[in-house]
């Protein structure tokens, strides 16, 4: 009996040990207990909220990795200097796994561990109903990348975003169809989350007031890869183009698909679209796709290259699409605490909401509802196997 009961203790110690996440240097387990406040301590707590597993957990790794640069080269300086001292920065990064439901889990757990502001989420659909939760605890929430524009028409004080909003995305991807790509007739697919959904949305609208016609409109979900039924139902409206609302995962099958069945019409996307990895997922086949950028892309970012290299030194990986954007998030959010001199929300975030702050990805101001002003859109192409500016609008001049 005693050696029955050392051999279970025994094993649960070892299913403890086996049980612990390993996570990027600098950064910490999601699931280790936190016991202190924001900034108690020696220590400063930023959550990171993003789909680190899944279908495209590559651009949840991307903004994680962005962030944890960032708070590398701050702890480097020596720390941030808050509350009376020099204090270590911790990154705090969850797996929302890109689901609503896992996002509130994700976003109640930092509020329990009392987070001084959280970089994310990464999609629409999670960033929005986490945001009522970060709101209610007076938690500080920069996405750099949700783009519906109802994460931040809910009157948030704590809600902010780097890159442009569906509308403005929509509305210059819709007027280059129709005015560049001489776009009668077209076929619009989305994935039905908040992100696809709102960005199909705007660009219908948009594209019905540049004179095109709408010849179907069609839906899927954000993890199906067959795309066969529907393309072949499109295939008899004969469009001049389609266009999809969703992320890289589905379109590169989409595209695919669509050269395959015969279809000539042009594909076109937005940043969920333009990244390294539908270049990969879509093969030969992506040329002549059509994707966007809400914001300067990273080549066009002065001292972008220069993030690349170190980025890719790193981590091992290329930038996918918002690295910057968390970087900035990231050093902005800090930027605000040092000129607060605390971690503290609360004293922080008047200083955050008024900040101006020259970034990576251009100079960052937020208005009154926590957009980023000036936002730019690009309209990107594959030309040779890559990703090429076909037209830039907007941006800080």
């Amino acid at each position: 009996m005693k050696f029955a009961s050392y051999t279970l203790i025994a094993a649960a110690i070892l299913g403890l040990s086996a049980c612990k996440q390993q996570t990027p240097a600098g950064t910490e387990a999601a699931s280790a207990p936190v016991a202190d406040t924001s900034a108690s301590g020696d220590t400063v707590k930023i959550g990171l909220a993003a789909p680190l597993t899944g279908n495209i957990a590559h651009l949840g790794k991307d903004v994680e990795y962005g962030a944890q640069m960032a708070i590398e080269e701050v702890n480097a300086e020596g720390g941030l200097d808050v509350d009376g001292a020099k204090k270590k920065v911790v990154l705090v990064s969850e797996d929302d796994q890109a689901d609503p439901k896992n996002a509130t889990t994700v976003a109640q757990r930092f509020v329990d561990q009392k987070i001084a502001g959280v970089i994310g989420h990464l999609t629409s659909g999670t960033s929005i109903p986490a945001s009522k939760i970060y709101s209610d605890a007076g938690i500080p929430q920069i996405s750099p990348s949700a783009t519906a524009l109802a994460y931040t028409a809910q009157g948030f004080k704590t809600t902010f975003r780097l890159t442009a909003n569906d509308g403005q995305q929509g509305l210059v991807l819709a007027q280059y169809a129709v005015a560049k790509l001489n776009a009668k007739k077209i076929a619009i697919i989305d994935d039905r989350t908040a992100y696809g959904q709102g960005l199909a949305d705007e660009f219908e609208k948009a594209a019905k007031a540049a004179g095109a016609e709408i010849v179907k409109r069609e839906f899927t979900t954000n993890q199906e890869t067959d795309f066969n039924a529907i393309l072949t139902n499109i295939k008899g409206a004969k469009p001049d183009l389609i266009f999809y609302g969703g992320m890289d995962a589905q379109s590169a099958p989409l595209k695919k698909q669509s050269k395959k069945l015969g279809l000539t019409a042009v594909v076109m996307g937005a940043d969920g679209t333009k990244s390294p990895e539908f270049l990969k997922l879509a093969g030969v086949d992506a040329e002549g796709t059509f994707g966007s950028s809400a914001g300067q892309s990273v080549d066009q970012m002065p001292g972008g290259k220069e993030f690349k290299e170190k980025f890719k030194t790193k981590f091992g990986v290329d930038v996918q699409v918002y690295a910057p954007y968390s970087y900035d998030a990231t050093k902005l959010m800090l930027s605000a605490m040092k000129q607060a001199g605390s971690a503290n929300p609360a004293k922080y975030l008047p200083v955050l909401s008024k900040i101006q702050h020259q970034g990576l990805t251009g100079p960052i101001a937020f208005d009154e509802k926590g957009d980023v002003k000036n936002a730019a859109v690009g309209v990107y192409s594959v030309k040779n196997g890559q990703w090429e500016l076909a037209e830039m609008v907007g941006g800080a001049k």
